[in-house]
C-alpha cells in the first residue's frame, strides 16, 4: 500500500475496537506496521495493539502525533475535547486530523484543535469495519485538499466501502443507513432465527439458515448488478409463498416503520450534535 496517495505515517488517538479494526485493515492491505502509531490509555489495548506488530504504541498522544501525516481521533465525543488539549501544540500546518466521533461538529473540533490550517475531515464508519466489509462516510472541511481527501479515503478503504458527502448535516443520514443501520438486520436476523425455532425448527438450524440467507441476498445484491426491487420481484412468484410474506409485510407497513426508525435515528444524531457542540 505504499504509493502517493497513502499517507506517509498515521497516529491513532484511541485504540479501540473501530481503531484496531482500521489498522488491521491497513496491515492486511500491506501498509507497514511501522508507519503507524496508536496511542490509549488502556494497558489491554496497548497489549492488543502491540499484538497486531506495532512496535509505537503509547499511552499519551502528544507522544505519538508530531511527525503523522493523518492523525486519526477515535475517541468518544464526551472525552474528545480533554484528549485533544494535550497535543493540540503538536500540531503543525498541513496535517490532516480524521474525526471518528459520533456528533462532533467540524467546527467543534477546529475550536477543539486550535489550528486553522489543519485540515479536518469527519468520517462515519460502521461495525463491520471488523470484519472489512464495512461502510464510511466521509465529510471534508473547506480547507482540506484533494491529497488529504485521499488520505483519509484510502485508509478506510482499507475496511470496506467509502463514500463522501457534500454536506455535514448529511452524515446523519449516513448514520441512518449503515452507521447504525448494521443493528437493524441483526433485529430482522434475530427475530426471523427465533420464528423458525416457533415454526418448528431447533434453533441452531433456523439460526444457520438466517445467517446464510442474509449473506446470500447481500451478495447477490452486491455482486450481480442488479437493482434490489428487480431481485425481489425474481423471488416473488405469483400467488406463491413469497408473495405471501411480502404481502403481509405490506399490511404491517414495512415501509413505514422503517422511515420511522430511520427518522429517529436522525433526530437522536441530531441531539447529539446540539449536546457535544
Amino acid at each position: 500500500m505504499r504509493n502517493e496517495q497513502s499517507p506517509s505515517s498515521i497516529a491513532f488517538v484511541g485504540g479501540g475496537n473501530m481503531a484496531r479494526a482500521i489498522i488491521g485493515g491497513l496491515l492486511n492491505n500491506g501498509y507497514e506496521a511501522n508507519r503507524v502509531a496508536v496511542a490509549d490509555p488502556s494497558i489491554e489495548a496497548r497489549e492488543a495493539l502491540q499484538a497486531l506488530g506495532l512496535s509505537q504504541v503509547a499511552s499519551e498522544a502528544t507522544d505519538i502525533v508530531g511527525d503523522a501525516s493523518l492523525i486519526v481521533l477515535a475517541v468518544k465525543p464526551q472525552v474528545m475535547s480533554s484528549v485533544v488539549a494535550g497535543f493540540t501544540n503538536r500540531l503543525t500546518a498541513g496535517q490532516t486530523v480524521m474525526s471518528i466521533a459520533a456528533g462532533l461538529s467540524v467546527a467543534s473540533l477546529a475550536s477543539m484543535l486550535g489550528n486553522p490550517h489543519v485540515g479536518i475531515i469527519r468520517c462515519m464508519p460502521n461495525t463491520p469495519a471488523l470484519v472489512s466489509c464495512g461502510a464510511s462516510g466521509l465529510f471534508a472541511a473547506p480547507n482540506v485538499n484533494a491529497e488529504q481527501r485521499q488520505y483519509a479515503q484510502n485508509t478506510m478503504a482499507a475496511v470496506g466501502t467509502t463514500l463522501w458527502v457534500d454536506s455535514e448535516a448529511q452524515l446523519d443520514a449516513v448514520t441512518a443507513v449503515s452507521g447504525s443501520g448494521p443493528a437493524y438486520f441483526f433485529a430482522f436476523m434475530e427475530a426471523m432465527a427465533q420464528h423458525g425455532e416457533r415454526l418448528g425448527l431447533d434453533y441452531a438450524c433456523a439460526y444457520q439458515l438466517t445467517l446464510q440467507t442474509a449473506l446470500g441476498a447481500a451478495r447477490m445484491a452486491a455482486e450481480q448488478g442488479t437493482p434490489i426491487d428487480v431481485l425481489r420481484r425474481n423471488v416473488t412468484s405469483p400467488g406463491g409463498t413469497t408473495e405471501q410474506a411480502l404481502l403481509a409485510f405490506q399490511r404491517g407497513k414495512l415501509d413505514d416503520l422503517v422511515g420511522t426508525a430511520m427518522d429517529a435515528c436522525v433526530a437522536r444524531a441530531q441531539t447529539m450534535s446540539e449536546e457535544f457542540n
